[in-house]
């Protein structure tokens, strides 16, 4: 059974024109302080200014190194700003329905549930029956940088994003309703010409029913956010903010890389690497993105764009976690090249907003050595993984569209 109590003291924009100035993209959705810098000073009242207050300079020569002292410092000093703004309220013991209109995927309508869901359900080896799964390893440094976050803010900014069954379709239909009847309390745009709604909901007696319908859940997958549900655990906090979607609601697009080669590995070494794994053939020009489970897209400058497929025996069907292609390029292509270790430091994740063009031009322009392109991971494939209580290969699901931040955040004060 899955809870979610209010959000004591939610700090939401005061109408849509302040939802504007004041919601950003995520900290994940960036692909370097640079390009964070730069939105901050074409959005001065964002929420980034907190999220990513080492950013919050006046020059790029300035940008502070993340997680210090000083930019939390920064943080800290930013956030009062913001909570202090004609642009910022407080709403007291609210959960909230938000509905995200994306029109790459028209006739689906994204429709979830927001509160502070309760860290001890979260499962671990403590909590082995907790109901909200994590499918992605936590790295301790990562988590306590958003731990430090939250205490030096005192508020609780960042979303995790779940999935829940909604096998009968009983939790998106009352949503439905309940966001039918009334106007949004406000609205904004996002990235990809998506729209983002919010309804907040502080009657008791729509509460307890909204509480009934997420109770009768059986379990949720976290799909965006397991740093962010980490970092409350950590400090031992009760609850984290959550939106909890019907999973057959949600996109994930593609997650690609960007590969920078050990000096001891040439091209040659890339076509030895390739030949022992995959089946090979030429692409032709065109930038390739696959759509299709277990066909990749490699580009080198010189060599164009290939398309590679498994060789049979390469992966076992009946593990799906390693059955997914990030996982099987990362045990394969990448082990050989000299890169095991998925979290070395020349492998750069890249999402969905940037495309297959993007990464052919990094490697032209002599940023990487290699652009490795993936099929986005199926829904099934990603509950598959949940259910079968394994990881999914670190960076492979680029849930979209994404959660926008600063739309509605948690206010510890007082609590």
């Amino acid at each position: 059974m899955l809870s979610i109590r209010p959000i004591h003291r939610a700090l939401v924009p005061v109408d849509s024109a302040a939802a504007r100035r004041v919601s950003a993209l995520n900290y994940d959705e960036f692909q370097g302080d640079h390009e964070i810098w730069e939105a901050i000073r074409d959005a001065p009242d964002s929420v980034l200014n907190v999220t990513m207050a080492h950013c919050a300079v006046a020059s790029p020569d300035r940008i502070l190194r993340r997680d210090s002292d000083e930019s939390l410092a920064r943080a800290n000093r930013n956030f009062e700003r913001l909570r202090a703004s004609p642009l910022t309220h407080e709403v007291k013991r609210a959960l909230y329905i938000y509905e995200i209109v994306d029109p790459q995927r028209p006739g689906v309508r994204q429709i979830g549930l927001g509160g502070l869901a309760r860290t001890n359900e979260i499962r671990t080896d403590d909590t082995p029956a907790g109901p909200i799964i994590r499918n992605e390893g936590v790295r301790p440094p990562k988590a306590r940088g958003r731990a430090r976050l939250i205490e030096a803010t005192g508020a609780i900014i960042g979303t995790v994003n779940n999935a829940v069954p909604d096998a009968s379709g009983a939790f998106a239909a009352a949503l439905e309703r309940h966001a039918d009847g009334t106007a949004p309390d406000f609205e904004t745009g996002g990235a990809g010409g998506t729209t983002h709604r919010i309804w907040l909901v502080a009657e008791p007696g729509a509460i307890a029913r909204l509480q009934r319908l997420l109770a009768a859940e059986p379990e949720a997958y976290v799909a965006d956010g397991n740093h962010r549900s980490a970092a409350a655990a950590m400090l031992g906090y009760e609850s984290f903010l959550a939106v909890f979607f019907p999973a057959d609601r949600m996109g994930i697009s593609p997650y690609n890389r960007l590969v920078r080669l050990p000096r001891q590995h040439d091209a040659t070494a890339v076509d030895a690497a390739l030949e022992r794994s995959f089946e090979v053939s030429p692409a032709g020009d065109e930038p390739l993105q696959p759509c299709e489970t277990h066909v990749i897209g490699v580009y080198a400058a010189g060599r164009g764009w290939r398309r590679a497929t498994p060789r049979s025996g390469v992966y076992d069907a009946a593990d799906a976690a390693a059955s997914i292609d990030h996982d099987i390029v990362q045990r394969t292509l990448f082990a050989d090249l000299g890169l095991a270790d998925a979290a070395d430091e020349r492998l750069t994740f890249v999402g969905a907003n940037k495309d297959a063009g993007w990464l052919a031009a990094e490697v032209d322009g002599g940023r990487a050595d290699l652009a490795v392109t993936l099929p986005a991971v199926t829904m099934s494939q990603f509950i598959a993984v949940c259910r079968q209580r394994r990881m999914m290969p670190p960076k492979s699901t680029w849930f979209e569209p994404k959660i926008r931040s600063g739309l509605v955040m948690a206010h510890l004060g007082g609590d």
